[in-house]
Parts: C-alpha cells; sequence; structure tokens
C-alpha cells in the first residue's frame, strides 16, 4: 500500500480516539485540546532533538505553516463553542463538510481536478457519513441554533482551510518542522480558553492528558501532515472519513452504545468508498512512473 495512503488512514483512525480519551480524562473539552496539541508539540521537539534533527526544529517554518497551526486550534474552538447552542448531530454533519469543501477548492483553486470517480466516492462517503448520523439534521428556528450553525460553519470553514493550507506549504519545509510548529500555535490558540475553564487535574486523568497528546495529537497530525504532503485532497477528504466511524466503534466497544442497521450500513459505505479511493489514488501513482522513465511494478 502506498505509505501515504497508510498515514491518511492511520492519521483518521488516530484522530477518532479523542473522543474517547475525553471522556476518560473527564475535564473539559478546550483542556483535553490544549494538553492534545502541547503535548503532541513537546513530543515533536523532543523526537527531534534525540534524532539528531535539531536543524528542523529552530528552523523558521513560514507564515502558512503558522497560519495552519490557527486553523487547527479554530476548528476546535469554534466547534466546541458551537455545541452550546445547538445539537452535536446538527454541529458534527457540518463540520464533516470539510473534506468536500477542500477538494472542491482544490478542484478550482489550486489545479487539483476533480475526476468524475473522484466526486462520486466523495460523493457516496458524504452520503455514509449521513447514515451514520441516521439524516439527523434538525432546525428548531431558534435564534441559538443559528448562532450555534453559524459556529459549526467557522468550525468547518478552518477544518477545510487546515486541509488546504497544509498542501500549498512549500516542499522546502520538513513535515516533522510543519507538524510541530501547527501543534505549538494550536496549543497557544488555545490556551486562553483553557485557562478560563480552571480545571483541577489529578491522578489518572494526567495518564489520559498524555495519551492525548500521543495518539490524535502527535501521531495524529504528524501523519496527517505527511498525508496532505503528498495524496491529492479529494483523496484525503475521502480517507478523512473514516475518522467518524473509528468514534462511532469506540462509542460501541467501550461504551455499550449500539450501532442500528442504517448507521453500519452508513459505515460500509464510508469503508467501501475509501478503500475504492485508494485503490484509485495507489493505480494513477503507478501509472504515473513510466513518464518519469521508471518501470512500474
Amino acid at each position: 500500500m502506498n505509505p501515504h495512503i497508510l498515514a491518511a488512514i492511520l492519521a483518521a483512525v488516530f484522530m477518532g480516539t479523542i473522543g474517547a480519551i475525553s471522556i476518560y480524562a473527564d475535564v473539559s473539552a478546550e483542556t483535553v485540546t490544549f494538553y492534545r496539541l502541547f503535548i503532541g508539540a513537546v513530543l515533536m521537539a523532543g523526537f527531534l532533538l534525540v534524532t539528531g534533527q535539531k536543524d528542523k526544529m529552530l528552523t523558521w517554518p513560514g507564515i502558512k505553516v503558522l497560519v495552519t497551526g490557527g486553523f487547527l486550534a479554530g476548528f476546535v474552538v469554534f466547534y466546541i463553542v458551537a455545541l452550546s447552542y445547538t445539537s452535536m448531530a446538527n454541529a458534527v454533519m457540518l463540520l464533516y463538510l470539510a473534506p468536500v469543501t477542500a477538494s472542491v477548492t482544490a478542484h478550482f483553486f489550486m489545479g487539483e481536478r476533480l475526476t468524475g470517480s473522484s466526486t462520486a466516492l466523495i460523493g457516496v462517503a458524504l452520503f455514509g457519513f449521513a447514515m451514520m448520523m441516521e439524516f439527523n439534521f434538525s432546525l428548531s428556528g431558534r435564534k441559538e441554533e443559528a448562532v450555534g450553525l453559524f459556529y459549526a460553519l467557522c468550525a468547518m470553514l478552518c477544518y477545510a482551510a487546515f486541509i488546504v493550507t497544509n498542501r500549498l506549504i512549500p516542499e522546502r519545509v520538513h513535515v516533522l518542522t510543519r507538524s510541530g510548529y501547527q501543534m505549538l500555535v494550536g496549543a497557544l490558540c488555545i490556551l486562553p480558553f483553557m485557562l478560563q475553564q480552571g480545571d483541577s487535574i489529578v491522578g489518572a486523568q494526567w495518564g489520559w492528558l498524555v495519551t492525548a497528546g500521543v495518539v490524535p495529537g502527535f501521531l495524529a497530525i504528524m501523519l496527517a501532515v505527511v498525508a496532505l504532503r503528498a495524496l491529492p485532497t479529494a483523496t484525503y477528504g475521502t480517507l478523512a472519513y473514516l475518522e467518524p466511524i473509528t468514534v462511532v466503534a469506540l462509542g460501541w466497544v467501550l461504551f455499550n452504545q449500539s450501532l442500528n442497521t442504517l448507521q453500519m450500513s452508513g459505515c460500509t459505505l464510508i469503508i467501501v468508498s475509501g478503500v475504492i479511493q485508494a485503490v484509485l489514488s495507489q493505480r494513477a501513482s503507478r501509472f504515473s512512473l513510466p513518464e518519469l522513465g521508471v518501470e512500474a511494478r
């Protein structure tokens, strides 16, 4: 399997663990998010020091990397605020329009032309996600509902911008430099919101916060940046729908949250579309090798 496709799959799965970790940590979402990003940045710095790559840590990453770190924190903050005004189902449905938005943006403004098959597969994955949510998008007409949908829309735009901006970062900026600085900037952006919560952290909670920093933080974000550097936005966007599948699967296994037939069918659609997208992407990369004078094997 193409290592970049594998990185995208693992990134989506690792990011999907944050919900379960948050439940076990039993602190505010802002606190979990801060430690997820801050510990991830510290781990990246430690990794670069231990492996003799200090130069990558001390390199100026460029404005685009810093802006992308802001987008990383932005979609989390706006999503959290949205939940105060609207239902989780509404907020999540809007948030996961981000891969589609990113793919369309890349099509019109970045020269990453969407093929018919890519468009269809994104549509299938999106429909599968709607099935997982049981098409539960309800509007009450309340002013608070409109405010919540606005914040959810902001979260979606930040998520889409995170995907797109990572594709625009110059090749000279190493992926480890990118991901480390993005996590650091994201942590600094979320810090004021975390301090407002005044959470008291004790005992086992620290263990879960460290886990958040390692799995959905350090590993997930680094792998996402690695994948975004190489994969077309449409391919990454389709594979990103494996994240909500992971959330649902962990809820099923760890918290006895049952899945009905409609939800399981939605999961199947997402997995199938992701597999087909991965196969098509890998086939396209192989066909491109002869053009470079390399025999495809």
